[in-house]
């Protein structure tokens, strides 16, 4: 078995579960953002919790362990200006995800306690809600930018 050829496919794998796990996030907590039951906004959010730690979280780690692993052995200068920028890209998507996670832990908490108490939601939760959304969009921007690069390799 070539083991270049198969750390290149847990790579595309790993980059297939990080973007497609962020868009099906993305998707059904912006759903329950809509909704007024508590409990489908709840389950959202504990689902998508779960989603990045057992899905996210471990492609987030698969993703730049393969990545130098193919570059070494491919030939390819490690600051090529387009490898440069998915290094640059990839770090600024990682520290827009950090953030979202502890606030998706933030909005999980504000939900139980509406739920327990049988009250409405603070005002914190839509802020925090608009800031996670924010967040969003240079990761999700910045993975499809990444995976351009790394299929046209610019030289």
């Amino acid at each position: 078995m070539d083991t270049y050829l198969t750390v290149k496919t847990l790579h595309i794998l790993s980059s297939t579960i990080l973007f497609g796990t962020g868009i099906g996030i993305a998707f059904f907590m912006l759903r329950s953002y809509f909704t007024d039951n508590l409990h489908e906004k709840f389950y959202a959010t504990r689902n998508t919790i779960l989603a990045d730690y057992l899905f996210t979280f471990p492609a987030v780690i698969v993703q730049p362990l393969s990545g130098f692993w193919l570059l070494s052995n491919s030939g390819y200068n490690w600051m090529d200006w387009w490898l440069a920028a998915t290094y640059i890209i990839y770090i600024i998507a990682g520290l827009c995800w950090l953030p979202v996670v502890y606030i998706q832990i933030q909005l999980k908490k504000l939900l139980a306690k509406a739920i327990e108490n049988n009250s409405v939601l603070p005002d914190r939760y839509f802020r925090l809600f608009k800031i996670w959304f924010v967040l969003g969009w240079p990761a999700f921007i910045g993975l499809v930018t990444v995976f351009f690069l790394m299929v046209f390799k610019p030289v």
